[in-house]
Order: C-alpha cells, then sequence, then structure tokens
C-alpha cells in the first residue's frame, strides 16, 4: 500500500523542521559568541552597537600573544613527532606479522576513550616519578602521547585500502624496499599522514585538560589563558580569542575533509 502524497509531505517537513531545531540547538551558542565578540558593550549584557576594538586589544596583551605562541609551538611540535611515530607505527601494524600485533593494534585506541583528566593525571604522574620538570617540553611530550593513536589510526586506514601487489610489483621492476616506499606507498598513504597531521594539531591547540596538568610556569597556552581571563567574567575578548580559536579550528577541519574527501575518490 503506497503512503499518501500528502503524508510524505508532512513527514518530509517535519524531519526537516527536527533537524533544524537540532543544529540550532547546537550552533545558536556559537554564533551568539562570535557576534558578541563585535560588541562595543564590555559587560556582554546586551548588543550596543558593532566594533573591532576587542580584536586589536588582543594583540597588543602580552598575556594572550604568549599563550597563543606557546600553543603554536606546543601544536607543531606535538603534530610533527605524532605524525612521525603514528605513521610508522601504522605502517609496522598495517605491513609486518609480529608477536602481539593485535594486542598493540589494541592499545591504539586507548587514548581514545581514557578520559582527558585520567590521561592528564597519568602523564603528570610519570613526570614526577621520573624527576622530570614541568615546563613546555612537557606539555609536547603530553600531546605527542596522545596524539600519537589519532595518526595511527588516520594512516592505517588508509593503508588498509592499499594493494600490497603494487609494492611487490615495484621491487619485481628492481626496486629496492625503500625506493618502493618513497615512489609507491608514501604518494598513496600521503593524503591519510596529512589527515592526521591537521587532526592533531587541532586537537593540540585546543586542548586545555592534559595541558592544564602538565604545564609548568610560564607555558600556559591559549586555552589556560581563556580559563584564567573568566574567573573575572566573560567578556567580548573572551569572545574575540575564542572566534579566532573556532577559525582555525573550523579551517583545518574543512582541510581535512577536503583531503578525506579526495581519498574516497580515489
Amino acid at each position: 500500500m503506497s503512503v499518501p502524497r500528502a503524508t510524505e509531505r508532512r513527514s518530509s517537513w517535519i524531519l526537516r523542521l527536527h533537524t533544524l531545531l537540532i543544529y540550532s540547538f547546537l550552533y545558536a551558542p556559537i554564533v551568539v559568541l562570535v557576534l558578541f565578540s563585535f560588541n562595543t558593550d564590555r559587560r556582554n549584557a546586551a548588543w550596543q552597537g558593532f566594533t573591532l576594538e576587542w580584536y586589536v586589544s588582543l594583540f597588543h596583551n602580552e598575556t594572550v600573544l604568549r599563550a597563543l605562541g606557546n600553543s603554536l609551538k606546543v601544536g607543531l611540535c606535538a603534530t610533527f613527532f605524532a605524525t612521525l611515530i603514528g605513521s610508522l607505527a601504522a605502517l609496522g601494524l598495517a605491513r609486518y606479522q609480529f608477536k602481539g600485533r593485535n594486542l598493540l593494534g589494541s592499545l591504539v585506541f586507548v587514548p581514545l576513550v581514557v578520559p582527558e583528566i585520567v590521561m592528564g593525571i597519568s602523564i603528570l604522574t610519570l613526570f614526577l616519578s621520573l624527576g622530570i620538570r614541568l615546563s613546555l617540553v612537557t606539555v609536547i611530550m603530553a600531546h605527542i602521547a596522545f596524539c600519537i593513536s589519532y595518526v595511527t589510526i588516520t594512516v592505517r586506514t588508509r593503508l588498509a585500502g592499499l594493494d600490497p601487489a603494487l609494492e611487490e610489483a615495484a621491487a619485481d621492476l628492481g626496486a629496492t624496499r625503500w625506493e618502493a616506499f618513497i615512489y609507491v606507498t608514501l604518494p598513496q598513504i600521503l593524503p591519510g599522514i596529512i589527515s592526521g597531521a591537521l587532526l592533531c594539531f587541532t586537537i593540540s591547540f585546543d586542548d586545555f585538560v592534559i595541558t592544564f596538568f602538565n604545564a609548568g610556569v610560564g607555558s600556559g597556552t591559549l586555552p589556560m589563558a581563556i580559563h584564567s581571563m573568566l574567573k573575572f567574567g566573560i567578556t567580548p575578548e573572551i569572545n574575540a580569542i575564542s572566534t579566532i580559536m573556532l577559525v582555525c579550528t573550523i579551517g583545518s577541519m574543512i582541510i581535512y575533509s577536503l583531503i578525506g574527501r579526495g581519498k574516497s575518490k580515489k
């Protein structure tokens, strides 16, 4: 029995309305935050007018600039080392058979499911037990520890769809194992490596909990600076910082999705 066209249209409109309400609930606070970052009213109680004053003042705030510099240092360093280690780990798990391979493959997912507060405290405990002084270096090491999993999973997924016969064909044509990797395997998995790196940078740049537990004096990042400023209330400056972070995050995720879309087409 066919469904009447009127009933089908009504169901379609209900579904669209339901979707609109869900997305409004999710993104309305973000839209309000961005709008109020241009508000002339410092108390943020009501909209008083448009201004770029808060963005200008940010670039004269030494505390914010120092925190931003630390976030960029941590994000770039953690991304580089996590991408390198995670890519090698993915190659080892995907291409070689060894004792404990399945166990190691399962342990890769642990940092993704363990609560951040547990991860932060466990890394802090390790540093304290080894007598390592908390600094920007410990923050970078902590970020590398939880970012490796993201790269490993991303690159390993890419390797799973790669035909091993391509490497064998390169070897039959006289290529060494290193040459086969550089000219055959690497170009195929490069989109996965770039995607993992972008994901790492985004997560590292936005992280607060793990950074909070492992940062020393003078090594606070931008999320920590925002947390400190919140003690004095939510001001347009905080909204401006959050908007900048939001733009950076969305930009990275757009690039990540475009690369992922390019992978799926190949």
